[in-house]
């Protein structure tokens, strides 16, 4: 329990239904379009929609979404990998060819064809109830009348705009000036792409004229990129990856998403007694640095596009965590691994619902960098995704670029499963922290018994690059101690990730929902 004399805040206890997301909007037509007889899928859909207005730099239609469904009445997990594919035209060859050691994040080359949409679309129909026209309905309202900029959303703006260009400028610059807290910003062209799609479904969107704005800006801006290869899109429907923790099982969305990173680092991590140390302790920090070097390390070398990704089987054994946790000195830093694949960044959006017949969802949405590519189309203003920044031009790598491949993913929603029954869809937004952020989350609850709120509320850190960030929250002893073991400590100017969470209590019948307190939103229920 809280101590009620301090900041902080209690999770959101209800018995029929409840949404979290970063953005009290976003929550609050989530939560509407439940009251009103739709499905956790009919409400995931609409709050994320909405949260390409509300948090713009964050997501949007241009850019991709995973999803993790437990379907009403049954247990089994569903998972949607709603990633666009790089454009037939892009090749690895002719960019080494040119000079380039990797894909610039500012590039045109780093636009893959945007997967959110068909991805909404297909959920829609497989799994919702009130229909995709309904689900699309709020946001297409708040994109015409507009949404008051949020405090975290106008600290992202000034260092994520400054990489807009052209039109981009445009539709998300004032006066050619980032946005400020309170100021209304507007979206009324990708107001219209949305009645398209929801009267003329995917077609609305990767036919037509709002695929040839798409296609002219790419192409206007150097793309290779072609009509069939929006005609092409499509979501893929598979199945989830796992691995145990403390007697519970840790679902992931499969590659070429990265959720087996967080799965091989929580095997590492089950080697040692975290309940045995303090949780804000820098014993703790470093175990979960080292933890999290060692897996990335993995992830760099394994995973990739599906058709692409090997060995993934023995990313994530038993045998190999124990082999990686042996190469730890509970002491001392062990040499920075090298990075060998992904430009990351922080900017992604994730939200879950969980309603009142059960069904849960789990989903992460994102345009990858701060204002996806900073290139947006000239009609619409709908601005690009990044994501091929994630792919490596290294020949003969898993991830190498090519046309009509999937990049490797930041981007990871989850489940928490114990006995067979789901208890827990969350996810934890932030680039490259999201899979040390899951395990983390992970170890707050079964490590140290906290609610889901006091488990994202908790101070995070995260190794990187050499460096270990440490938020303010810890003590100023773990971070000296920190440093006596090794590590180059630093304190971040922006807070890691962020997140939402429900706990579904079983016994009692009750919801718990959780929202970060590092980003604006909230959780609701009813």
């Amino acid at each position: 329990m809280r101590d009620f004399q301090l900041p902080g805040r209690s999770p959101v206890l209800a018995a029929n239904a409840v949404c979290a997301t970063s953005h009290p909007l976003a929550t609050k037509v989530a939560l509407d379009i439940l009251q009103a007889g739709g499905n956790a899928v009919d409400a995931a859909i609409a709050g994320a929609v909405l949260l390409g207005f509300a948090e713009p730099q964050s997501c949007g239609i241009g850019g991709d979404c995973f999803v993790l469904v437990k379907p009403a009445g049954e247990e089994r997990v569903v998972a949607l990998n709603g990633s666009g594919r790089a454009p037939k035209g892009l090749s690895a060859v002719v960019l080494r060819e040119r000079g380039a050691t990797e894909i610039g994040t500012e590039s045109v080359a780093s636009v893959t064809i945007p997967g959110a949409i068909d991805a909404f679309c297909a959920l829609s129909d497989r799994f919702g109830r009130s229909g995709l026209a309904a689900s699309l309905a709020p946001a297409i309202r708040y994109a015409e009348e507009g949404i008051p900029v949020a405090p975290r959303v106008a600290f992202d703006w000034p260092e994520s705009g400054a990489r807009l260009t052209g039109a981009a400028r445009g539709f998300y610059l004032r006066d050619d000036k980032p946005l400020a807290t309170g100021d209304i910003f507007r979206a009324p062209g990708q107001a219209e792409v949305l009645r398209r799609i929801a009267k003329d479904g995917r077609a609305g969107f990767y036919d037509g004229e709002v695929a040839e704005d798409m296609l002219r800006s790419l192409k206007a801006a150097g793309g290779t990129h072609d009509l069939a290869d929006f005609a092409a899109t499509e979501c893929t429907w598979t199945e989830p990856v796992s691995g145990r923790y403390r007697g519970h099982d840790l679902l992931e969305h499969p590659p070429n998403g990265q959720g087996a990173t967080a799965i091989l680092i929580l095997k590492i991590l089950s080697h040692f007694d975290l309940t045995a140390l303090d949780r804000s302790g820098p014993e703790r920090a470093h175990l979960e640095a080292e933890a999290a070097k060692l897996a990335y390390d993995a992830r760099d070398r394994f995973i990739a596009d599906p058709d692409f990704t090997t060995r993934l089987d023995h990313m994530i054994s038993d045998e190999t965590a124990a082999r990686l946790a042996a190469l730890i000195d509970p002491r001392r830093v062990i040499e920075q691994v090298a990075r060998q694949t992904e430009a990351v960044h922080r900017d992604t959006v994730h939200l879950t619902v969980v309603d009142r017949d059960r069904m849960a969802v789990s989903l992460i949405y994102s345009t990858y960098w701060g204002f996806g590519s900073g290139i947006a189309s000239e009609k619409f203003g709908i601005l690009f995704q990044n994501r091929g920044a994630g792919f490596t031009l290294t020949e003969g790598h898993p991830n190498e670029a090519a046309g009509g491949k999937r990049p490797m993913h930041t981007i990871i929603p989850a489940m928490l499963s114990h006995e067979g029954r789901v208890i827990l869809p969350f996810g934890v937004m932030g680039g490259s922290y999201q899979p040390m952020g899951h395990a983390h989350v992970v170890s707050n609850l079964l490590d140290y018994g906290m609610d889901p709120q006091e488990a994202l509320d908790a101070p995070r850190s995260m190794a990187e690059d050499g460096v270990l960030k440490v938020e303010r929250g810890y003590p100023e002893a773990t971070a000296r101690a920190l440093a006596a073991m090794g590590h180059r400590v630093t304190v971040p100017d922006d807070p890691l990730g962020g997140g939402q969470a429900i706990l579904i209590d079983h016994a009692r019948g009750i919801l718990q929902g959780a929202s970060d307190p590092r980003k604006d939103g909230c959780a609701l229920g009813y």
